[in-house]
Order: C-alpha cells, then structure tokens, then sequence
C-alpha cells in the first residue's frame, strides 16, 4: 500500500533540482511523439537545440521569444502567490499592446526619453485596469475570478480586432487588419545589430529582479506571502487582505500589459490580431516551472521560447509539425506539478 507523507521541511537541493528533472522528464517524454511521427530522435533533439542556441542569431531568436514570456510568467508568479488566480494574461498583454499603439502612433509627439516610457506606463495602466475588475469582483462577491479573467481573453480581443477594422486601422496598411505604426521616436532601441533582440529583454530583467526585492524585502511582499498562504490568518493578524489582493492584481495586470507593449514597441512597430503566440497562457506554465520566484523566471521563460524556437527550426530541416513545442510546454507543466507532489509529501510502502 502507498502512503503520501508530508515532509516538514524540503531541502534546498530538492528544491533546486526538481524543476531540472521536470524539464529533462518532459523532453525525455516528448521523444515518444517524435518516434511515432517517424523522425530521427536524436536528430530531431540536436536540430532544437542548435535551433535556439547554436549561433549568435539564434540566442538572439531566443531571448527575443523569451522576453514576453518573463513578463507574463513575473505576473502569473507574483498573483498565484496572493491566491490570486490571474488567466487573463492574455488579454491584459492585448490590452497594454493596444494603449501602446493609442500613445505611441501620434497622439503624443515627443523624443525618446519622453515618448517610450508614456508608452511603457500607459501599456502598464491598461493590463492593470482590466484585472482590477476581477479583483474587486472576488474580494467584494465571491465571484471566480478564474473564469473572470479568462472570458475577459475573448472579449479583449475581439475588441482589439474592432478597433483595427475600425478606429485604429492603419489606412497604408494594404487591406490587412493593423494598426498605424509606432511612431521611431517611441520604439525601443535593438540591443545587437541587425537583429530584433530589443530593449524590451533588459526591462524584462529589470522587472524580474524588482519583483524578487518586492516579494522577499519588502512588508508588502510580506504580507502577499502571508495572504497567499492562509487568508483568514493574515486577516486575523490585522492584514488587509482586500487591499493587498488589489495591490497584487494591479502589479500582476501591469506586468502582462508590459508584456504586450514590448511586442509592439520592440518587434513589430504595430499592432495585429496575432500579436502574441498564447504568450499570456505559457506565462502561468513559466511561473510554474519558475515554482513561482521571481529571479527563476527568468531561466524558465529562456527555456520555453528556446523549446518554440529550436522546435520551429527542427520542423522545417526534417518536415515535423512544430505543434511538438506545445507538446512539450504542455509536458513540462505536468512534469513540474507531478515533481511537486513529490517535493511536499513522501511516498512510503507498507
């Protein structure tokens, strides 16, 4: 018979290690599909790899790939540890991207140092409003805010493909649905010359670090921890859970709405129906595999967008589907939460 036996203390190296043997088990899994589609294993795992970090352009590819991914994995991380279960990552990404374009397409003219961050803290406003409504929700009705945030995805987007058919609709756009382009002065500066690695990757690290000070050397990431781990306790020591939840959704909202302004003001220049590539949905599988800190997103976003990129190179040199690097993300989250039965509990045989 087996028995769960809770452990009263993990160890750090578990802890540490956990999350690598996810990854590993998850790439290990995913040769299984690769086999049955006939493809070389060995192969197919070489081209990945060379695929996302075999040359200077490739890193590159990468870390551009993983740049909105530590933004929505920082936004997921921070709320899941309120208990705050934000899905709506997605939409608010969409929400920041559109502000963005609204500011940064003429309706200020400026220079740079004053154009980019107007455009960076109305990207950030924009993700942070549209999870309030959710927050409040919650806090003052009991409503799931899990199904809030995730009906919201939809209605976002479809308003955002409105507004490019309509009142944002770039008229030099050919016919296609897209805004008018951010203006040069707004754009952030590429990082490496002649690629599209974009100042957005450096604000993304920025992010990841404040967030680390924020949850471990601050009272309030204190006190997020504490409603995080038993709300009717913090309550009881005379934390405003309410205060604090809003606080936390707004931080989480505005993290994802940067997310959508560095895609639009760092890569494309404009805004389109498929901007993000379910960059708010990988972001939870992020802040998962990260375990929720902060400073660990940051590898694990490198690690998905190098997944969807290396698989995009193995597609096209020996012809399989590139939906195996959804396989794999979507392996690597039930990797990280098996490993997380395994790191709070014992197994025993009796």
């Amino acid at each position: 018979m087996i028995r769960f036996e809770p452990r009263g203390h993990i160890p750090p190296i578990l802890r540490l290690f956990a999350p690598i043997a996810a990854m590993a088990a998850a790439l290990l899994l995913s040769a299984l599909p690769l086999a049955a589609a006939g493809a070389p294993i060995l192969r197919a795992f070489w081209l990945m790899a060379a695929g996302a970090a075999g040359s200077v352009f490739a890193i590159a590819e990468t870390l551009t790939r993983a740049t909105p991914l530590i933004f929505t994995g920082l936004a997921a991380a921070i709320a899941f540890r309120a208990r705050l279960f934000n899905i709506g990552l997605e939409g608010q990404l969409y929400a920041g991207a559109l502000a963005a374009v609204v500011v940064g397409s003429g309706l200020i003219d400026g220079p740079p140092a004053l154009l980019v961050p107007l455009i960076l803290a109305a990207a950030a406003l924009a993700g942070a409003l549209l999870m309030l409504g959710p927050a409040l929700l919650k806090m003052r009705l009991g409503v799931d805010e899990v199904v809030t945030t995730l009906l919201l995805n939809f209605v976002v987007l479809l308003f955002v493909q409105m507004m490019l058919e309509g009142a944002l609709k770039d008229p030099m756009g050919g016919g296609w649905p897209q805004s008018e382009p951010i203006l040069d002065a707004g754009m952030l500066p590429p990082l490496v010359e002649r690629m599209r690695l974009h100042a957005g990757f450096l604000l993304a690290l920025l992010s990841s670090l404040l967030t680390h000070v924020l949850m471990a050397q601050t009272v309030l990431g204190l006190k997020i921890r504490a409603v995080g781990e038993n709300p009717a306790a913090a309550r009881f020591a005379g934390i405003g859970v309410t205060r604090v939840t809003i606080v936390v959704a707004l931080i989480s909202g505005g993290l994802a709405g940067l997310a959508g302004a560095s895609e639009v003001a760092g890569l494309k220049g404009y805004l389109t129906a498929d901007l993000s590539r379910g960059f708010g949905y990988a972001g939870i599988v992020v802040a998962m595999v990260a375990g929720l800190q902060p400073l660990a997103v940051v590898p694990a976003a490198i690690f998905i967008a190098g997944v969807f990129v290396g698989a995009d190179t193995m597609s096209r040199t020996i012809g399989v589907s590139n939906y195996i690097a959804d396989l794999i993300v979507a392996l690597a989250l039930l990797c990280v939460l098996v490993g997380g039965l395994f790191m709070r509990f014992r197994i025993r045989w009796s």
